[in-house]
């Protein structure tokens, strides 16, 4: 009997060690951060606990969110409205993606703007995001994509760099 709760500890840490570090250090950075939900339904909860009530239910995988604190393995995030409130870690993903803010945003084909539009996203588009730096970011919609400027994105600080 005493062994298959070891073999399952065993499987664990090895399943652990094959993650690497990663995923423990993207758990235990010190917000602000941005990070994304990962599943196709998750509850915000008014308290670190499944205790406490949920508040929203969100049905939008992707959607950016910002982490502003941490207690255990739940997550104080806040969402592109405001609205804050806790969430378990295993509902977030470190994929980061952003959401269109403030009127249609023009794509273009390089992180200028004399560049060629190459398309135009509505307000409220999410998008994964990568390659940004000095205020530009490629927003990728479902594999059509283009460079947009930071400032008319949620889910990316104005000065940050993502590879």
């Amino acid at each position: 009997m005493h062994r298959v709760p070891r073999l399952t500890a065993g499987f664990a840490a090895v399943a652990m060690a094959a993650t690497g570090l990663s995923a423990l250090e993207a758990q235990t950075r010190k917000p602000p951060y941005f990070a994304s939900i990962a599943a196709d339904k998750a509850r915000m909860r008014t308290g670190p606990g499944r205790n406490y009530p949920a508040s929203w239910l969100y049905v939008r995988a992707d959607l950016p969110i910002k982490v502003v604190d941490i207690y255990r393995d739940w997550r104080k995030v806040e969402d592109p409205g405001g609205t804050q409130g806790w969430m378990q870690v295993g509902l977030l993903s470190d994929t980061r993606t952003a959401f269109v803010q403030g009127g249609v945003a023009i794509l273009r084909d390089a992180p200028s703007a004399s560049a060629r539009v190459a398309w135009r996203a509505a307000p409220g588009v999410v998008g994964r995001i990568s390659r940004c730096a000095r205020g530009w970011c490629y927003l990728d919609v479902k594999g059509r994509g283009g460079f947009v400027e930071t400032a008319r994105l949620w889910g990316v600080a104005p000065d940050e760099d993502v590879d």
